[in-house]
């Protein structure tokens, strides 16, 4: 047995050490060479791929649409790349341009300044409380991601202070990476997407829908005092004005195929003066039978129960929308 571990002894010696010299040469460069290989968000330049920085600096959003979802922008392009890249390379794939100015030309870095009609695809499901996101899209042309990758150029992207969009917020302006294949099995195209955020102005939406409206369920509601048959006549008035205002509004926007925030509010809105209406046709009915108790007990029963409905739906309403 000793004669059989002497003679492993030395065949284990004979590997070489490594020097402590080139042990700390090595774990430095892995240390080094570690945060250059983690993720940034942006894929790796690989042989023949070259990256375009592109910074959009939207100056004005003007004339939006909501009918068409089209609106007007006028904004400053920048690429800027190791090889030679223009406005010939790429495209909207939201939009055209209808003015394109060069404003600076070097090898590396150019500058436009874009006039575009661009498209949207608004979500009306909170209207009037809705909000969009108007969006630029830029892919190449011809070049897939094997070849060009985008990147977004922070310093020249943003949303002028003095943009202005009557009857809309601007919320501000975010932009991101991403790619998109149009046949199945292709290489994907870089693309690259500056969101603009607006928000319908809360103001002209309360004094221009909510107000007249208000006004009318207030009017309706109050006829419930009344014991004459000429509430009838009034409350049919209000339901005419209501329908009459509803359908100005909805004009204003596109089919679609989900209820809106109107819808429901309108439906509230019909339900409270239909309730009404069938009261005062009962007080008048009973009147002509000369009945007074069920007069009475009508109109006891219609103050305190149509109301109560009525507030509690709107209430009921408003809460789903903020959550």
């Amino acid at each position: 047995m000793r004669e059989q571990t002497s003679e492993r002894i030395p065949a284990a010696r004979s590997v070489p050490e490594l020097p402590a010299g080139i042990l700390l040469c090595a774990i430095a460069c892995a240390l080094l060479v570690l945060p250059v290989s983690a993720d940034t968000g942006v894929s790796p330049a690989v042989a023949g791929q070259h990256q375009v920085a592109v910074g959009v600096y939207v100056v004005d959003i003007k004339e939006f649409s909501v009918a068409d979802g089209t609106y007007q922008t006028d904004f400053y392009l920048s690429l800027s790349s190791d090889d030679n890249v223009s406005m010939s390379d790429i495209e909207f794939m939201n939009g055209h341009a209808s003015s394109v100015d060069l404003i600076t030309d070097t090898p590396t870095k150019k500058d436009y300044r874009v006039y575009a009609t661009m498209t949207a695809n608004p979500d009306l499901r909170r209207y009037p409380f809705d909000n969009h996101t108007l969006p630029i899209i830029i892919e190449p042309k011809l070049a897939t991601e094997k070849d060009l990758v985008f990147v977004v150029d922070q310093n020249s992207t943003g949303l002028d202070t003095e943009a202005n969009l009557p009857g809309w917020t601007l919320t501000g302006m975010s932009a991101g990476v991403t790619n998109r294949t149009y046949v199945e099995g292709e290489v994907p195209y870089s693309r690259v997407i500056f969101n603009n955020g607006i928000e319908r102005d809360t103001a002209s939406t309360m004094l221009k829908f909510f107000l007249p409206i208000t006004l009318i369920v207030i009017v309706s509601l109050a006829s419930l005092l009344m014991k004459v048959s000429s509430r009838l006549g009034l409350n049919g008035s209000m339901f005419l004005a209501a329908v009459l205002i509803h359908w100005r509004i909805a004009d204003a926007i596109p089919l679609v195929a989900y209820a809106t925030f109107l819808d429901f509010f309108m439906i509230i809105t019909y339900a409270t003066l239909v309730m009404v209406c069938v009261s005062g046709i009962l007080i008048i009915r009973y009147t002509e039978d000369k009945n007074p108790g069920m007069v009475e007990r009508v109109n006891y029963w219609s103050i305190r129960v149509i109301p109560a409905i009525s507030i509690s739906l709107y209430i009921i309403l408003f809460l789903l929308l903020f959550l």
